[in-house]
């Protein structure tokens, strides 16, 4: 794809909240030429944005969103940001040159924690880009230039015409249907690629509580998913916390018979705490937050873990 290929930004959200308004003032800012952004809110504003081109949805899913959004725009390639962030000025620029490549269908990169966030919700950025979430942490920090099999929907550009081959967005499930999107781009013959030059800023949800809640749905779909869907949702990572917290009740059942388990026990639970340590203190710069981030890296792992085995076993997920 050569030359500068029409994009259009889509940007799913109920509504224009101080976040929105923030993603689209730096979306009006973007160093490309050519390129609309598109606003999906669930009622029409009574506020005038420019040239941005608003198309209310209805209370739908952002699956439903995003599908919206594309047969209301123009751009030979997609570009998908969350309403909670906001792109870097090169984010257009730096993307496009990889849709050169003929097999490249889609393209995405990390979305960084912002300068702005609070303290929590800084510790929350520390505890997902940790080395103890596994190959996730990509998502959440710069890294090499890297073929994946399913990237997430805050930063996701797709060309149109493999959007069109992959059937278009989920929008029955939510969270998760990026991870759909991206199976079916796969199964498609594509691929997918995550760069770290194609950056957004991403808000999170601050610890503990906000961040513990997106955990939990993040975990019951991707049990699910794995169950009902398999291809990408079957990676070791996403089993490794509720393997360990099984083998936690397990083990920790048994040393009651067995003394020896007892101590298997004890030092399985030194080096994890020690494992999770270390990556807390390798990963956050704000020695404040050191005790939270290491209690939240923990957290995170038990109510994924717990909600992983709910996905497994659920027979079906709500809209």
């Amino acid at each position: 794809m050569s030359g500068n290929p029409l994009v259009s930004v889509i940007v799913p959200c109920k509504e224009l909240d101080g976040y929105a308004r923030e993603c689209i003032e730096h979306c009006k800012r973007l160093g490309y030429e050519n390129y609309e952004v598109v606003l999906l809110p669930d009622r029409p504003l009574s506020k005038d944005l420019g040239n941005v081109k608003v198309v209310p949805t209805g209370p739908v899913t952002p699956g439903a969103k995003r599908n919206i959004g594309v047969a209301n725009s123009k751009g030979d390639i997609c570009a998908f940001i969350d309403s909670d962030a906001y792109p870097r000025v090169d984010w257009l620029r730096n993307a496009v040159m990889y849709f050169n490549d003929p097999g490249v269908g889609v393209v995405g990169g990390p979305g960084l924690t912002p300068q702005n966030d609070s303290i929590l919700q800084k510790a929350s950025g520390y505890v997902t880009s940790s080395l103890m979430v596994g190959g996730l942490s990509r998502r959440y920090k710069p890294g090499k230039l890297k073929e994946v099999d399913d990237i997430h929907s805050c930063n996701f550009m797709a060309r149109r015409s493999v959007i069109k081959e992959a059937g278009g967005w989920n929008e029955r499930y939510w969270p998760g249907e990026d991870t759909l999107m991206c199976l079916a781009i796969k199964k498609a013959g594509f691929k997918i690629v995550q760069t770290s030059d194609v950056v957004v800023y991403h808000h999170r949800r601050p610890l503990f509580t906000d961040h513990l809640l997106q955990v939990s749905r993040f975990g019951l779909h991707r049990g699910f998913f794995a169950r009902e869907f398999g291809g990408n949702s079957l990676h070791l990572t996403y089993f490794a916390p509720s393997i360990a917290l099984m083998m936690l009740v397990l083990f920790s059942v048994l040393s009651t018979f067995v003394e020896v388990v007892t101590y298997l026990v004890v030092v399985a639970l030194g080096s994890y705490l020690a494992a999770s340590l270390f990556s807390t203190l390798l990963e956050t710069r704000d020695r404040r937050v050191v005790p939270v981030v290491w209690a939240g890296i923990m957290l995170t792992h038990l109510t994924y873990g717990a909600y992983f085995i709910a996905g497994l076993i659920k027979h079906e997920l709500r809209k």
